[in-house]
């Protein structure tokens, strides 16, 4: 049996840098022969040879720069929010291809609509519209982000469920990815807690949405923690001041 090579062991005796891993500093300004002398690799003479901060970015000799030049048009809301659309009879149709499949065991969530090329970008979330209810002839289950109420009475018509639940960028990417081994974060804008707290949204925290929903097993244990926790508010009596 070969025996085994023993690394020596480490001390301030055998430190030393990794190969290659030092050069020698250009040395610039020592004479014409090392290539870098006279200017030392500036070039000729003028305000960028000079040492110090030098101009600032954009700077543009004075005269007025183009950032200045264009003029500002409205602004950006860091808050908004783009919903990847999708109607009632495109899901139909994907799952009379049986391209989706639905049950109460295995909701439809942005994941499937995703992976069956029902939708192509998930965006912030996904938005059911009702356009081409008549074409829904089977009760469906689904979790979206939103839903419009020609959607949610459509599909509860046809004996389905909807529920809209909040999904931030990372709880969305989880679900994309298809995993479970993070909590979902919770809603901790006002709009956002009030929207998902509505019965008439479906909000996954609304205590009505909850109980219409019982017995699913869709159904997690922390939407009802989360509607008794965020749903404080409702009950306690606002104090006017006088």
């Amino acid at each position: 049996m070969a025996s085994r090579m023993r690394a020596p062991r480490i001390s301030l005796a055998n430190l030393k840098p990794a190969p290659r891993s030092q050069q020698n500093e250009k040395r610039v300004g020592r004479g014409q022969g090392s290539g870098y002398g006279g200017t030392a690799g500036r070039g000729a003479n003028g305000q960028k040879s000079r040492s110090g901060p030098g101009i600032k970015p954009g700077f543009e000799g004075g005269q007025t720069p183009i950032t200045k030049l264009f003029p500002k048009r409205g602004f950006v809301n860091h808050n908004e929010k783009t919903y990847a659309p999708v109607n009632l009879d495109r899901i139909q149709h994907w799952i009379d291809q049986g391209r989706l499949k639905s049950s109460s065991t295995h909701p439809i969530t942005a994941r499937d609509l995703l992976l069956s090329g029902c939708i192509h970008n998930v965006h912030d979330g996904v938005k059911v519209l009702g356009d081409g209810s008549e074409y829904l002839r089977q009760p469906i289950y689904i979790i979206a982000s939103r839903a419009s109420q020609s959607a949610i009475q459509a599909i509860e018509r046809t004996g389905g469920k909807i529920v809209c639940k909040y999904y931030n960028s990372l709880a969305l990417q989880d679900c994309v990815e298809g995993r479970i081994d993070r909590i979902s974060a919770a809603p901790t804008r006002r709009e956002d807690i009030i929207w998902y707290g509505e019965h008439r949204n479906r909000g996954f925290m609304s205590s009505l949405t909850l109980k219409a929903l019982e017995g699913m097993p869709f159904v997690e244990e922390r939407w009802k923690l989360l509607s008794s926790e965020l749903g404080r508010w409702k009950k306690q009596d606002m104090v006017e001041k006088k």
